[in-house]
């Protein structure tokens, strides 16, 4: 089927290229003509009988390609094998035959392609165009293509001459001809400043590539089977086979290896002199063989595989599988991007309902609110109606109780004259029947009426409760913001109090300090003073043991120096006792002017914010404990040292 759809595409050249008027018929003679070279080429016999009696009913008039095709298929295509003919003679007599027509060179002579390259390039473009007719090359194919030129002729590809080319030409972002890619190729926009040579070299190795399926060639060492001796060779590999030749022109074969799934490619230690060396394992033999560097037997030795797994895979073609698979990616973008648009198009669709709806609901909106007043209208009216029904009712009733009383009293006035008018009596009495009964048809139609007023009356007064009730909500929400502002403002106040009670607090604070601090200056002093009068006491202490010692028998005292002794001594302890009263006097002062500060500091931390409090508090409690050591310190009496004498303990006593 592969084969049939390539044959096809030449065809179709040959075929629109006999269409000279491209009405999209052919004479029968043409068709002739193009019938037995067909048949030739392919190696197929030709039945020029055959053409006559296909086209019997038709006159000598041209033939379409719709009435061609069933015989080109029944007599040629469907007898064609694949291997029998060479398909390059049948590619290059169907580009004779449009080439001729349609293939211009360039106007000045100055061709950069040759008529071969041009061939090629045409062969090229029918592999890699689209199944569609008429033939065309999508850009992706014809950036792959010229790409690959590009490539073997070791120049860098740049795209932007031909995106400068489909942006010029906006009807050919579809696809363009392969009239129009050759004209391209040919004014030199991608090949300034290269030889003719490189181009067809270039043009012929991916000629061989793609189409004769190549996928390497070039020069190896290979090691003979029965004399064992190494020769160089031209290997081509193709994806079932690999031939090696004498040399490049392929004119003397001496080889071939036949590849398979079975087989595989191993990579060989240097031995023999030879380096580089890789073997070819086939099911019935294995071949030596020998690159010139690493980089060959690497490409080499990935080549092979690579013709091993299309085999494996049951593919014989590489680019045909790569050609599908980008014909694959493109569809894929293009089902992508046309779900895209689709996906655009209905979110366009939706924000265009939307906006209908919303229309729709303003107009709603005006409608509602036009019924709303038109309601209200009517509901003002119908209570204009009611108050003047009910005043109008209101007179009535008036008249009617006029008109009783009226009655009763002349009622009155005839029973009182009821024996001189009893005739008279009887007819007012019947009169007084038909008054009764309109009075009673008056009444009911009032307590109708009555009933009337008073479900109106219900009506109006439930408006009213809920026009008191809705009022009554309103005057709640203002209490409250009222309420709400009033906190606000009230705790803006507060917070402006707790910070002035703060900062007297801190000053209070300052001011405990500095009292704390002179405190501790006095409490110093006193223990100083406290010590020079211990050491004082301890002294006379001493000299007091002295002078109370028993005397002895036929000793001689003086005792006046015992008397000046005890004078001085209690004179000491006098003053002593002296500075210990005013020392507990300043003592008592200051405790005194401690707890005054710690009453006003806890004044105001009671009105400061919790932080700022605890904060305080803290440093109080820290203060009050300093405080409480300072005043133990001043007030603990004279410990008695375990090395004094216990005749002591009366001045210990009286230090107390």
């Amino acid at each position: 089927m592969e084969l049939r759809n390539e044959l096809l595409k030449s065809i179709w050249y040959a075929f629109t290229a006999l269409d000279v008027e491209k009405s999209g018929k052919v004479s029968k003679s043409q068709l002739k003509v193009l019938s037995h070279n067909l048949c030739t080429v392919l190696h197929i016999p030709h039945d020029p009988v055959a053409l006559e009696e296909h086209f019997r009913d038709d006159d000598d008039g041209p033939v379409s390609s719709q009435g061609y095709m069933p015989y080109l298929n029944k007599y040629i295509l469907d007898k064609v094998e694949e291997g029998a003919f060479v398909k390059e003679n049948f590619d290059e007599l169907c580009w004779t035959l449009s080439a001729k027509k349609n293939y211009r060179h360039d106007k000045n002579g100055n061709c950069t392609l040759s008529d071969h390259d041009a061939f090629r390039l045409w062969c090229l473009f029918n592999f890699l165009s689209e199944d569609k007719y008429p033939l065309v090359m999508v850009p992706d194919e014809v950036e792959y293509l010229l790409k690959k030129v590009c490539t073997e002729m070791n120049v860098e590809w740049s795209a932007g001459e031909l995106d400068d080319f489909f942006a010029q030409e906006p009807l050919q972002q579809n696809g363009i001809t392969v009239w129009v890619l050759l004209e391209w190729v040919n004014s030199g926009r991608f090949t300034r400043g290269i030889e003719k040579e490189t181009i067809t070299m270039a043009v012929q190795e991916v000629y061989q590539e793609i189409i004769e399926d190549v996928l390497k060639q070039g020069y190896l060492w290979k090691k003979g089977q029965l004399r064992r001796n190494w020769t160089e060779r031209w290997f081509i590999l193709k994806p079932s086979i690999l031939s090696y030749y004498v040399s490049e022109d392929r004119k003397e074969k001496k080889g071939c290896i036949p590849l398979d799934r079975n087989c595989c490619v191993e990579i060989l230690s240097d031995r023999d002199g030879k380096r580089c060396m890789f073997c070819v394992k086939t099911p019935s033999r294995t071949y030596e063989m020998s690159a010139s560097d690493t980089k060959q037997r690497q490409e080499w030795t990935t080549a092979i595989q690579t013709a091993i797994r299309l085999q494996a895979e049951g593919k014989k073609s590489l680019h045909k599988d790569l050609k599908q698979k980008r014909h694959d990616q493109r569809a894929l973008r293009e089902k992508q991007k046309a779900a895209k648009e689709e996906e655009l198009q209905r979110l366009k669709q939706l924000q265009e309902e939307k906006e209908r709806k919303l229309q729709e609901l303003e107009l709603l909106k005006e409608a509602q609110r036009q019924a709303e007043t038109l309601l209200k209208e009517e509901e003002q009216r119908r209570k204009q109606q009611h108050e003047e029904m009910q005043r109008a009712l209101e007179i009535q009733l008036r008249q009617a109780e006029q008109a009783r009383a009226s009655m009763q009293a002349e009622m009155e006035l005839k029973e009182a004259e009821a024996d001189r008018q009893k005739k008279r009596i009887r007819e007012l009495e019947d009169m007084q029947k038909l008054l009764e009964e309109a009075l009673h048809a008056e009444v009911t139609a009032r307590q109708e009426e009555e009933a009337k007023r008073y479900a109106q009356t219900r009506l109006l007064s439930e408006e009213e409760d809920k026009m008191k009730a809705l009022m009554q909500l309103k005057e709640e929400q203002e209490e409250l913001i009222r309420k709400t502002q009033r906190e606000k403002q009230e705790l803006r106040q507060e917070m402006d109090n707790k910070s002035k009670i703060l900062e007297e607090a801190q000053k209070q604070l300052e001011e405990v300090r500095v009292n704390r601090q002179r405190a501790d200056q006095d409490v110093v002093a006193a223990q100083r003073k406290l010590r020079q009068a211990s050491s004082h006491v301890k002294h006379w202490n001493v000299q007091m043991n002295r002078l109370m010692h028993p005397i002895g028998p036929g000793a001689e005292l003086d005792k006046r120096p015992t008397t000046t002794v005890g004078t001085g001594f209690r004179g000491t302890i006098g003053g002593q006792k002296d500075e210990w009263v005013k020392l507990s006097g300043k003592t008592e002062e200051k405790d005194n002017a401690d707890e005054h500060g710690k009453e006003n500091l806890h004044r105001s931390l009671s009105n400061c914010p919790s932080n700022t409090s605890s904060v305080v508090e803290m440093e109080t409690m820290a203060l009050n404990g300093q405080l409480k050591r300072n005043s133990v310190e001043i007030r603990k009496p004279v410990q008695r040292s375990s090395t004094e004498d216990p005749e002591d303990t009366p001045t210990e006593e009286l230090m107390r």
